[in-house]
């Protein structure tokens, strides 16, 4: 077959739609935040809160009027939702069969067996302790410490949570700040949903998802998906000769992207968007509910599917690195920067904080691309709407752009700043 041959603008604004972003947010308040976590497939979680979490500003860049709390709600009360993973993220309760696979043979690694197996009594303590007094966390059991540190727990109780989680015997029943509070899986799942897959079933389920996920997935990386989630060592004729079947299915198309090398997949129902954004057009449901992000920036979490982990150079030609463990001598930007999305490209960074004794969003730093507009008026206004919208999700009293550059820009924003009181 031959691939589809797709523009870079194409390539950048499909990967933007796909996740939500571009033309503006199309989906509002607390039902718009399950939809949102639905349509992205996954948000990654993260405990920092330096003015806001990661996952939280990933939900406010894609929906309007989100709140903190949503997230919270659509999983933990409504469920809705599962947190699960090393790398920790969210998804929706209908993909539970399927990482139940996973979970099951993630029980049988060598690292988690061992400690199981040397550890019987522990186990049947926690297990105890769970069934007679309902949902715990770490703090509720009085376990011994363990010698080395261990970012699962420092107790050994909080160890066999831990294993018992990603084993899949207990979920997530809610969090306390983000602090993890456990039960078993049959009092929080739902029925419908309480099963395992079978292994072909959740071969071509974590296929999709992962295309869908990324939007446009490189082909050559399918292998590794598929092995870190059946837990099983495919070989590349393997994965080659279940890519060309789901191809021939309609499953999957070939993109290439116009002067690059690489082999992408898209979801074949994905074409007509394709099809549409090389003509021009906007895709069918993608119109925003208010502003457009040429009429106002988005601001992108440092985890942030579409820029984070090198995606940003390589989608936008924009460096960015999430300094926030990089030695402060040798960050380039700042602690907790955040890429600014205009109109289709990434074209500046900012670097908040928010000082929660006076309730003020700091910027500490404002980094633009050579050729971004920032003399640019219409640029201007939609950074200043930006921040504003950005400053009232973090409830901050006030914004401080003092350490803003160029001046012109900072005199500007400071004069649109006034409709935050």
């Amino acid at each position: 077959m031959t691939p589809i041959i797709i523009s870079k603008q194409t390539a950048r604004r499909f990967v933007l739609g796909k996740q939500g972003l571009w033309p503006g947010r199309r989906w509002r308040g607390k039902r718009g935040t399950a939809i949102a976590i639905r349509a992205c497939e996954a948000v990654q979680l993260d405990p920092l809160n330096v003015v806001a979490r990661s996952q939280d500003i990933v939900l406010h860049s894609r929906v309007l009027d989100y709140k903190p709390e949503y997230l919270y709600k659509v999983a933990y009360e409504d469920r809705e939702f599962f947190d699960y993973g090393g790398w920790l993220a969210m998804y929706p309760m209908s993909d539970l069969p399927y990482w139940r696979l996973h979970m099951q043979r993630r029980s049988h690694d060598k690292r988690i067996e061992g400690f199981v197996l040397s550890h019987e009594e522990l186990f049947e303590q926690v297990r105890a302790e769970l069934r007679r007094r309902g949902p715990l966390g770490n703090r509720d059991l009085d376990g011994n410490k363990v010698g080395l540190w261990n970012y699962r727990g420092r107790k050994d109780t909080s160890l066999a949570l831990y294993d018992m989680w990603i084993s899949g015997e207990l979920m997530m029943h809610h969090r306390e700040g983000f602090d993890r509070v456990y039960d078993f899986r049959e009092n929080i799942a739902p029925k419908e949903y309480n099963y395992v897959a079978s292994e072909k079933e959740a071969e071509e389920f974590f296929a999709r998802k992962s295309v869908a996920f990324m939007g446009l997935k490189r082909e050559a990386t399918m292998r590794a998906d598929l092995n870190y989630h059946l837990r099983k060592d495919y070989s590349k004729a393997n994965v080659m000769n279940l890519v060309e079947a789901w191809k021939e299915s309609g499953m999957f198309v070939q993109v290439q992207v116009e002067g690059g090398r690489d082999a992408f997949l898209v979801l074949g129902g994905d074409v007509k968007a394709l099809e549409s954004l090389e003509k021009g057009r906007v895709p069918k449901g993608w119109n925003p509910k208010e502003t457009t992000t040429l009429e106002e920036v988005t601001f992108l979490a440092p985890l942030d599917i579409v820029s984070a982990r090198g995606r940003a150079k390589k989608l936008f030609d924009f460096e960015y690195t999430w300094e926030v463990y990089t030695p402060a001598h040798k960050r380039r930007w700042g602690y907790y920067v955040l890429p600014i999305l205009y109109g289709d490209d990434l074209v500046a960074r900012l670097d908040p904080k928010l000082d929660r004794t006076t309730m003020t969003l700091e910027i500490k730093g404002f980094w633009h691309e050579e050729d971004a507009p920032v003399k640019n008026v219409e640029f201007a206004n939609a950074l200043a709407k930006g921040l504003i919208r950005f400053a009232k999700f973090v409830e901050a009293k006030r914004v401080d752009v003092s350490a803003m550059k160029p001046p012109a820009l900072r005199k500007h924003i400071q004069s649109k700043l006034k409709a935050l009181k």
